[in-house]
């Protein structure tokens, strides 16, 4: 607990809850809302699937042929999605430091304080505007919506997939905030679901593989790389559209005051989910390979899993896919709210939203609702206000590319601290300083190839320049710098008081 001291004002105290500071650095071990006994119910396997689901949405059901679009070759496709395995490794590493570290809810918020300590409470505002303005959860609601009603074999029009896309993430706003327990075992339920259905792609694949298919064995591991691009711009975005499918590893460190045992648990779930997931994508991406020729595939649009199914099975198991697909949303979208949710919750128990103590509550069901609905309002905003094409598409983006930044940040925050280390920071390991830095360099990558010029083909936009998320990502971060003006120095100075962090 921390208050606002008034200084020759009406205006004599302010409770707010955040975090303790000391002279030499920051007291982590501050007291909780809830008993923390009680608080600590997510284990082992639990992480594991918080994570798992974070990674696996639709990505590695769609994106597989804009990959082989750009890369130019089956070879270097799946040479692409080793790659990603490689960084997503080395992200997890930069993860497992920090949360053994900063065992705490809120993520990226706690160590990019813990790295930038002044001027106080600018890193939190600058994050807190990132965390709080992007709709994670949206797209993959969206997602679900279309395939559940081509399940159902209605067309998914624009308002019946947006009620649909609304009805998906208000169960999850429910169910996490209300049943956190059977939240978790959904959770799990879904990810055991994940692996099943990619299990039955691959054994699809290895049915192609045999010749059993409705159309001709393409062959497409004859001359693996015939027709290897030799574009930059190309290679770049190839890599871009692998890393992204990647993106989550870092899902459980947002609620690791909920986990049992968390920096024994951090260091076994991150490496088991990046080697379970590595494994599936290389095998799925083989069987597509298998089951279609490669201009089948890169001109199969969204979904290339559809393509093999098709050509197996027939017709109609595109529809049985499409559940499958839907599903796979649900488990994204519930562990998106989950984490996005503590962030809230974090940033209400310090002060920073304006009514903290009601953002940071975990009443009346000892789980975060207000957070969740603080981040299920602005999915909402997206879902329903947002024209389909080039608008919707931009906030999707622009949702993606501050993570690059602030990963870049805590990275090279590491390899900053090994050499000039505060007084309660333990010096890491040589591989995991090599990890931080090269993770941190990738990340550089990801916030700067979209200031630079796409080939024709893969431009993002119909109607905007291809910069123009780029651009939006670094104002949202200029909105969190204008709160702080505001928030930290104006009022203060206007109504006499100060901002000090108290126990």
């Amino acid at each position: 607990m921390s208050s606002i001291d008034a200084e020759k004002s009406s205006l004599k105290q302010h409770e707010v809850s955040v975090d303790v500071r000391s002279e030499d650095g920051i007291d982590f071990h501050h007291e909780d809302v809830v008993p923390n006994h009680e608080r600590r119910q997510i284990g082992l396997f639990s992480a594991v699937f918080i994570i798992f689901n974070r990674i696996i949405g639709t990505g590695v059901f769609a994106t597989p042929s804009s990959i082989l679009g750009l890369s130019g070759s089956v070879g270097l496709s799946l040479f692409m999605w080793v790659i990603g395995a490689i960084i997503a490794s080395a992200g997890m590493q930069v993860y497992i430091v920090w949360g053994s570290a900063v065992p705490k809810n809120g993520g990226e918020k706690n160590y990019l304080e813990y790295i930038f300590r002044k001027p106080k409470f600018l890193i939190t505002s600058v994050f807190a505007a990132n965390g709080v303005l992007m709709a994670w959860a949206a797209g993959n609601s969206l997602v679900f919506g279309e395939y559940i009603l081509l399940a159902a074999n209605v067309e998914p029009k624009r308002w019946t997939l947006r009620l649909v896309g609304f009805a998906c993430i208000t169960f999850a706003l429910l169910i996490h905030g209300v049943a956190l327990k059977w939240g978790l075992r959904l959770q799990n339920f879904l990810g055991i679901f994940k692996i099943l259905v990619l299990i039955i792609v691959i054994i699809t694949g290895f049915v192609a593989l045999g010749g059993h298919m409705k159309i001709d064995k393409p062959h497409n591991f004859t001359n693996a790389f015939e027709g290897t691009t030799a574009s930059a711009s190309s290679f770049c975005l190839s890599l871009y559209n692998v890393i992204w499918s990647y993106i989550g590893f870092s899902n459980v460190n947002y609620a690791l005051a909920e986990v049992k045992n968390p920096k024994r648990t951090i260091r076994i779930a991150g490496p088991l989910a990046i080697g379970v997931v590595t494994i599936l994508y290389m095998l799925a991406n083989i069987a597509y390979f298998a089951g279609a020729s490669k201009e089948d595939i890169t001109g199969s649009g969204r979904l290339v899993a559809a393509l093999l199914f098709r050509n197996v099975y027939g017709p109609r198991a595109e529809r049985a896919l499409s559940v499958f697909v839907a599903l796979s949303a649900l488990g994204n979208v519930l562990s998106v709210i989950f984490s996005q949710g503590r962030v809230n919750q974090e940033l209400g128990r310090e002060g920073i939203l304006p009514f903290g103590k009601f953002w940071g509550s975990n009443r009346p069901f000892n789980a975060p609702l207000a957070g969740l609905a603080l981040h299920w309002a602005i999915c909402l905003i997206v879902i329903f206000a947002l024209p389909p094409g080039d608008a919707y598409n931009f906030v999707i983006n622009v949702i993606s590319y501050p993570l690059s930044v602030i990963n870049a940040a805590i990275s090279f925050g590491i390899i900053y601290l090994h050499f000039f280390p505060y007084s309660d920071w333990t010096r890491v390991s040589l591989p995991a300083l090599i990890a931080a830095a090269f993770f941190g360099a990738v990340n550089v990558f990801l916030f700067v190839v979209p200031l630079t010029a796409p080939p024709p083909s893969a431009e993002p936009y119909t109607t905007m320049p291809y910069w123009t998320h780029a651009v939006a990502g670094w104002v949202v971060f200029g909105i969190g710098f204008l709160y702080w003006v505001v928030w930290a120095q104006i009022l203060p100075r206007v109504f006499g008081y100060q901002l000090h962090r108290v126990e």
